[in-house]
């Protein structure tokens, strides 16, 4: 009996081994490590600069990922399926709150009859780019691009392309946390620190070879600058000055970079709104280096349209969710004409408050929102039922309340003289967006009124596919954000490139 009991255990033993979804070697030795493609396709990019890769070294990479992929994809279908009503419903609630993956960013590589453009020098690189983006071919209908947002939408992407194709930013490594290399990614000053973050991530567009690089950034953060150094009520930015001028001459004293253009390579991101005054100790910085600024004011003699660049102010209350609550109500049920509550500081919001406040059952225009009213409606909920949301300007020109208005298919009207939009140098805001004159804020509902119903409703379908070129994505896609402020970036450099006409 112990005899053909055990050639029945074996049996069946024998039996449960023919029928497992891998072989035997899966399941008692660890499952290779899966490696995504993404992380892959940009670390190949970024070796290839330093360390060309055989074919052999190729098609291993290639390999290894194919084979990650099948794992991966083998165990996901093999999970056990039975998960109670309660889990079920927890996964589902959790995975429509949180942000949606990103699809991985594809590297583009030149064509090959153009890879000599590799080998030239930076400078020279760039001339031959912006020779052929001032031929660029007319586009046709694109997918991932709306024309009527564009000002030349061939243009556009034409020189997106070549950014794409040869853009290499070098970032400083010098710098102490936490005014260097710490991007604080919340509040209204979330913009630099999320371009930080995700620039200092990249590997596409970083190079570890200064004498690769077409844009050199500084990496420092003026909300961290100010947190750091500033002592509260005291009025006084010049300690804060006098840091950046002297970390600028170091870098110049150490390295060749700085000197050879005077700093006009240089870049800076700042979303604060004393960036613009903490760079009026060194002259080659204020004048000379490219600022990426929210604090986008042409008349003061700072900010430089067609120069610098004007930076998004985003609010983020939640890092992990940048997508929270986009998207608004339908036009039929946007039954406010105009809205807007906030704090009544500045030259603007004032004039905004004497005309408007509690004058007009169709211009909701408050300052805190009152209790009374948030009770019924939400301050988001406001700005999704309304057919234009007030961005007026504070203390400074730029306001959040342009994005978020794009966030929840609001048309924004901005009210602040002397502000330069973001991405104005390829984005027509008259496409979707009404720009009133401080002056003019007595007319502001006659204004409104005056526009046909007709070219509302082209301005409010602009804004929601305006909408994804201001988004923040944990892992960058094409033509969000992060690429939009790197092509204005690179839109600037290329400005700088003076092309012989031929006699």
């Amino acid at each position: 009996m112990f005899f053909v009991g055990a050639i029945l255990t074996i049996g069946s033993v024998v039996i449960q081994i023919s029928s497992l979804p891998y072989p035997l070697t899966a399941w008692i030795l660890p499952q290779p490590t899966i490696i995504s493609s993404y992380k892959h396709l940009n670390t190949a990019t970024h070796l290839s600069e330093n360390h060309p890769l055989s074919v052999q070294d190729a098609r291993a990479i290639a390999s290894l990922n194919s084979s990650a992929k099948v794992n991966q994809s083998t165990v996901i279908s093999n999970e056990p399926q039975r998960v109670s009503r309660r889990r079920r419903r927890k996964h589902h609630m959790k995975s429509t709150m949180d942000t949606p993956p990103s699809p991985p960013y594809i590297v583009r590589k030149l064509p090959d009859h153009l890879r000599h453009v590799l080998s030239l020098t930076p400078d020279e690189a760039l001339a031959f780019a912006k020779k052929e983006i001032e031929n660029a071919p007319l586009v046709g209908e694109d997918p991932e691009l709306y024309a009527p947002l564009f000002r030349n939408i061939s243009t556009f992407k034409r020189s997106y392309e070549w950014m794409e194709y040869i853009l290499k930013v070098y970032i400083y490594q010098e710098g102490k946390r936490p005014i260097f290399h710490e991007p604080h990614l919340i509040g209204i000053y979330a913009s630099e620190g999320w371009f930080m973050k995700l620039m200092e991530e990249n590997r596409q567009f970083v190079t570890r070879n200064p004498e690769k690089a077409h844009l050199f950034y500084l990496p420092y953060s003026a909300r961290q600058l100010q947190s750091a150094l500033y002592v509260p009520n005291s009025h006084n930015l010049r300690p804060l000055s006098i840091f950046l001028r002297d970390y600028v001459n170091m870098l110049a004293a150490k390295y060749p970079f700085w000197n050879r253009t005077h700093g006009t390579n240089h870049f800076l991101v700042a979303c604060h709104d004393w960036g613009p005054y903490t760079l009026k100790e060194h002259e080659e910085l204020i004048v000379n280096t490219i600022k990426v600024l929210c604090n986008a004011d042409a008349s003061e003699g700072i900010f430089k349209a067609g120069k610098d660049v004007s930076l998004p102010e985003t609010l983020i209350r939640n890092p992990k969710r940048t997508h929270r609550n986009l998207g608004g109500k339908r036009v039929s049920q946007r039954t406010i004409l105009a809205f807007y509550a906030g704090h009544m500081h500045g030259r603007v919001r004032p004039i905004l408050s004497k005309y408007w406040s509690d004058k007009d059952e169709d211009m909701k225009i408050y300052g805190a929102l009152p209790n009374r009213v948030s009770r019924n409606m939400s301050y988001p909920e406001h700005m999704k039922s309304s057919k234009y949301c007030i961005c007026p300007m504070g203390y400074e020109v730029n306001s959040p309340r342009i994005v978020e208005a794009i966030y929840y298919e609001c048309v924004p009207v901005i009210i602040a003289d002397n502000f330069v939009p973001a991405f104005n140098e390829v984005l027509d805001w008259n496409a979707f967006s009404v720009i009133v004159a401080e002056k003019d804020i007595p007319k502001l509902k006659e204004i409104l009124l005056a526009i046909p119903l007709r070219r509302y409703l082209t301005m409010q379908t602009n804004v929601k596919m305006l909408q994804k070129h201001f988004l923040w994505n944990a892992q960058p896609v094409r033509y969000d954000l992060f690429h939009f402020i790197l092509h204005s970036l690179w839109n600037s450099r290329l400005n700088q490139i003076r092309i012989p006409q031929p006699s």
